[in-house]
């Protein structure tokens, strides 16, 4: 069984457009693309190098996919993302048949990207790595299909642009599997799936009069 594994770079209010810079996505208006890059110091790529080192298949949004491959093939030949995930598969949700994957060794998830990603992960295989792809990421956790998530949080606010969670997810638990703070206040959250949604209560036994009567009259 394989696993989808996402990794969002956020900021504090759950914005995740164009963090590597300020082409990279600018629609709606965006001003702010590139937001990561004076936080991302050693302990940070120290994490990115221990995600990359295990197998892995890239499973991409058609739009970061199109950003992918403008950028990582043409990387310097010494450059060790860049050969890693040329060689690695990649799945792409894209909603138009007729587009060209020419990076090499890219796939497309066809017309059912849900169908296909639920056949995937029932595969023996490396697990499925999300990166970037805001919007597909909405289908994924609309349909509870991802299984870990590590999250980023960079100390800025950016008001506007596409957030992590904007289309809605399927309610559940997650459990807090490791945690570091970078020096430059990243706080990297790795979360793993932990059931149901839970809950409890802290009112009293018996709710007062006041308590009744402001229950009586929500809207």
């Amino acid at each position: 069984m394989r696993k989808v594994v996402t990794t969002a770079f956020v900021s504090l209010d759950g914005v995740m457009q164009a963090p590597g810079g300020p082409a990279e996505d600018p629609t709606g208006g965006f001003r702010f693309g590139g937001w990561v890059a004076p936080y991302f110091d050693e302990s940070l790529g120290g994490t990115m190098g221990e995600m990359f080192s295990r197998p892995f298949s890239l499973l991409l949004g058609r739009k970061t996919y199109d950003i992918f491959a403008a950028h990582w093939p043409y990387a310097p030949a010494d450059d060790p993302i860049g050969g890693l995930f040329g060689e690695m598969t990649k799945y792409v949700a894209t909603r138009n048949p007729n587009l060209k994957l020419d990076w090499k060794n890219s796939v497309s998830l066809g017309p059912d990207a849900v169908a296909a990603v639920k056949a995937l992960k029932a595969e023996d295989g490396p697990d499925l790595l999300t990166q970037g792809s805001s919007d597909f990421l909405q289908t994924l956790f609309a349909h509870d299909l991802v299984d870990e998530l590590t999250l980023l949080v960079f100390p800025v606010i950016l008001g506007s642009g596409k957030r992590l969670f904007q289309g809605g997810a399927a309610p559940r638990s997650v459990k807090l599997v490791s945690s570091l703070a970078s020096n430059s206040g990243v706080m990297v959250g790795k979360y793993a799936r932990d059931g149901a949604v839970k809950a409890g209560d802290f009112q009293h036994a018996e709710p007062s009069a006041a308590e009744l009567e402001r229950r009586r009259t929500l809207t």
